[in-house]
């Protein structure tokens, strides 16, 4: 899955809830009952440039999505001063259970005003159900400044529904550039070297090559997800890795079960994992969030997961090309592949049209406020064509946003989000989770996602 759903909640730092009331202080806003910026009393000072999203004061819109702490620090973050400004408060929830949760809530006539869906294919779902809201225009007239494909993403059946809030980088693998230096290991450049070091780290003994976790509530599965997507893009390229999304090549395909046997030697392999948790099966029951803290401890080498990740790394971890930890792009399977690069995002779906919700809808969809989260975040990339790149000043998010925009990449979007959401959030998490955790055998895994393909 793109985005990743984290367990924990934290507040903002006392830092932010000053930074508001000093905002509140040197900002003035109308009441209004819901007029326009243009009718709305005059903002002031750092206030003004808000103007247009003026004239809701006293209002407040919910906001629903996977995204927890630390992650979400941020991201409340980014829209602070919006809302000190205007003033409209935006109530913001995070679940480790939002995938199964939303379609709960949506039917059950309980749907939050926005939620942030990191899979088109729940945004379908969503969809079908008739209580997705179009977004007004200027959040339509905003999307000008992203690639016609990730307005694709956000759309359903060719109409525009969610504005695309993030990007990410799903192919990397984070390691431990002093511990590398220390053992005389060189960053691999291609996927048989990549498999000559596992093996060498192996049989030093010193730390397991690899760590993993596949655990995240109820969305427990989707980093299995991700590396079955990075094996079947990077041995045969975008043209079947389509096909497959779509389900003309199946699951069941040689294909497929070849890309699933490449998994298991690499993720299976006992010699090779799941360094300071135990052995194969503990990657189930690991959560994503904790699997990479044992390469801080030196009990495992390298973990593959997304550039979200580097919100993870406790505070203080020196993350760069000497640090504690950096992260190098995942090698092509296949060399004749050319940089393959696999990509995850959110997208900001509305279940309300009251004119307060179109405002934040406008806010959320502009290249200021992207450029307002890039400044607040580490980890964290967009694919707003609006923003400046000298706003990178992370070296995960440098190398993220290149690769991203790399023209010569062969780019494709996380294929278990593009889905059918029974299939991409629901089977197929659940599938290889047993795959993981009961050693289930790979026609079986993939006979059980294949039966779950809508008719």
């Amino acid at each position: 899955m793109t985005t990743p759903v984290t367990p924990g909640r934290r507040r903002l730092l006392a830092g932010s809830a000053v930074l508001a009331l000093a905002l509140t202080a040197a900002c003035s806003n109308s009441s209004g009952s819901g007029g326009s910026g243009s009718s709305a009393a005059a903002l002031t000072g750092d206030c003004a440039k808000y103007q247009a999203y003026a004239g809701h004061s006293g209002t407040k819109v919910t906001m629903y999505a996977s995204i927890l702490s630390p992650e979400s620090d941020s991201l409340e973050k980014s829209w602070s001063e919006f809302s000190s400004c205007t003033g409209i408060k935006i109530v913001y929830e995070g679940s480790n259970d939002f995938e199964s949760q939303l379609p709960v809530r949506v039917s059950g006539g309980n749907a939050p005003d926005f939620a942030i869906i990191p899979q088109p294919g729940l945004l379908a779902q969503m969809v079908k159900t008739g209580k997705v809201v179009k977004p007004p225009q200027q959040t339509v007239d905003n999307e000008s400044k992203w690639s016609p494909v990730w307005k694709t993403y956000g759309s359903v059946n060719g109409t525009f529904y969610a504005a695309p809030m993030s990007a990410n980088m799903k192919s990397l693998v984070w390691y431990s550039p002093k511990a590398f230096k220390a053992a005389g290991y060189e960053v691999p450049k291609t996927w048989a070297d990549l498999m000559a070091l596992s093996d060498r780290m192996a049989k030093a003994g010193a730390a397991k090559p690899w760590c993993g976790g596949i655990g995240s509530g109820t969305a427990t599965g989707w980093p299995a997800t991700d590396w079955l997507e990075e094996v079947v893009l990077g041995s045969y390229g975008g043209d079947v890795y389509d096909q497959w999304v779509g389900h003309k090549v199946k699951f069941g395909d040689e294909k497929i079960t070849t890309a699933m046997k490449t998994v298991a030697d690499w993720m299976q392999n006992p010699a090779w994992v799941n360094g300071g948790f135990g052995d194969v099966k503990s990657i189930a029951t690991t959560t994503f969030q904790d699997a990479g803290t044992p390469i801080l401890s030196g009990k495992c080498a390298m973990l593959q997961q997304a550039s979200f990740y580097r919100a993870q790394w406790p505070k203080g971890t020196n993350i760069g090309p000497d640090g504690d930890i950096f992260a190098f792009h995942l090698p092509a399977v296949n060399p004749q592949v050319s940089n393959p690069v696999e990509g995850g995002g959110e997208f900001l779906a509305a279940f309300a049209d009251r004119p307060e919700v179109q405002a934040v809808q406008n806010y959320l969809s502009s290249s200021e406020w992207a450029s307002s989260r890039v400044k607040v975040s580490q980890g964290w990339v967009s694919a707003n064509q609006g923003v400046d790149k000298s706003l990178y000043t992370d070296p995960i998010d440098k190398l993220s946003a290149e690769a991203l925009t790399d023209p010569a990449a062969t780019f494709r979007f996380d294929g278990s989000d593009l889905m059918p959401a029974a299939v991409g959030s629901g089977a197929e998490w659940k599938a290889l989770t047993a795959w993981f955790a009961e050693g289930q055998a790979i026609p079986k895994v993939a006979a059980d996602i294949d039966a779950a393909w809508p008719q």
